[in-house]
């Protein structure tokens, strides 16, 4: 379900002043992140011009299958998502931790790296990706220790959503009520017309930044237009898991001969799991320079369906397959009830889309868990 609109007054941002929301951005320090196309996908990179924005693009997914078609039109996110999310922003693919140097003496020196980040505004997050910068936040600084990598990089974030008028086949977000409309987390919040943006401020600095662009206030049609869209897109998406805390019924069902089908079919090549935008499982890392005189200790992702993720003692805790999907599903979609009071799954549907196998966490679900109701 999509929420009523709340009271508010949003602005209308024309299409050809959305070059000054960029340059606003810049102004304040800024380095502005935007979706682009590169190697047959709609990816975060750069963004210095709205040139550069995926225009009149249109991506189409299946189990397995990810390709962009042009339709033309005047849009720029006329798209669900491609493979990135907000993950890579914060949680580092791979980042050196602290260092230790040998003294002359033959003493150890252990230094801790820096964790300064540069100020960042990231254009066109969608719903589904605020739900997982959520989650993310919980794990990284809801403990007693914020991590102070993660926490730097969140700090100097500002965050521009467009909301979801496009959803992909194998899009879900309505399901886990995390979409297509995002209900918070970001600054500013962006309805795409055809002829410009609905633009509602959702933080104090999103407020002071639309302030100064000097923009009219949107109409009830162009606001109702926006919500009307978010509706339909909520309305046309296809796929559903059986329920949003499925945490009973996979634990019940541990020995469910579909696990072993499934894992038939499962490559183990952890691509869901790179893809994911609430996935935070990481291996500790160790480089010795090779003349024995330092060492880096890093962080990089890993994956619960690596064989070294559960080695433990000399042996691996999850052997097989069948055990890595089990450990994923009912952790992502179980055990996250426990940690964090809620599925670890925000129904982006990237899992599906970039599996080299088609596996669909909603079919996988159903057939362990039982159908949704209708």
């Amino acid at each position: 379900m999509v929420p009523a609109p709340e009271s508010s007054s949003p602005l209308f941002l024309p299409r050809p002043d959305f070059a000054g929301l960029l340059a606003a951005l810049e102004a304040q320090g800024y380095t502005c992140i935007g979706p682009r196309t590169a190697d047959g996908a709609i990816v975060y990179d750069a963004l210095t011009s709205a040139d550069q924005l995926p225009h009149g693009v249109r991506d189409i997914q299946a189990p397995g299958r990810y390709r962009l078609e042009d339709r033309p039109g005047p849009r720029w996110f006329a798209w669900a998502n491609g493979p990135q999310a907000l993950k890579p922003r914060l949680f580092a693919p791979r980042e050196v931790l602290w260092r230790a140097e040998r003294r002359a003496d033959g003493s150890l020196d252990f230094r801790d790296e820096s964790s300064a980040a540069e100020a960042v505004a990231v254009i066109g997050v969608r719903a589904c990706d605020f739900a997982g910068l959520a989650l993310q936040d919980a794990h990284f600084l809801g403990g007693p220790r914020p991590d102070p990598f993660y926490q730097a990089r969140r700090d100097r974030l500002f965050l521009v959503a467009v909301h979801c008028t496009h959803p992909a086949a194998t899009c879900f977000c309505a399901s886990t009520g995390d979409g297509p409309r995002a209900a918070s987390g970001f600054d500013i919040g962006l309805d795409e017309l055809d002829d410009g943006f609905v633009a509602a401020a959702g933080s104090a600095a999103g407020a002071a930044l639309l302030a100064g662009l000097g923009l009219a206030a949107a109409s009830p049609a162009q606001v109702d237009a926006g919500w009307e869209q978010s509706r339909r897109a909520a309305a046309a998406q296809v796929r559903a898991l059986p329920g949003r805390n499925l945490r009973s019924a996979l634990f019940a069902n541990l020995e469910h001969p579909r696990w072993a089908e499934v894992a038939g079919r499962c490559l183990a090549c952890g691509n869901c799991t790179s893809v994911c935008p609430t996935c935070f499982c990481h291996a500790e890392t160790e480089s010795p320079a090779l003349d024995g005189g330092s060492s880096e200790h890093g962080r990089e992702w890993d994956s619960c369906f690596t064989a070294g993720h559960s080695h433990i003692h000399g042996l691996a805790v999850r052997p097989d397959t069948r055990s890595r999907y089990r450990q994923w599903l009912t952790h992502k979609l179980g055990g996250w009830h426990d940690q964090f009071g809620r599925s670890g799954c925000v129904g982006c549907g990237r899992c599906i889309a970039w599996c080299p196998v088609g596996i669909d966490i909603t079919e996988e679900a159903a057939a362990i868990c039982g159908p949704a109701a209708p």
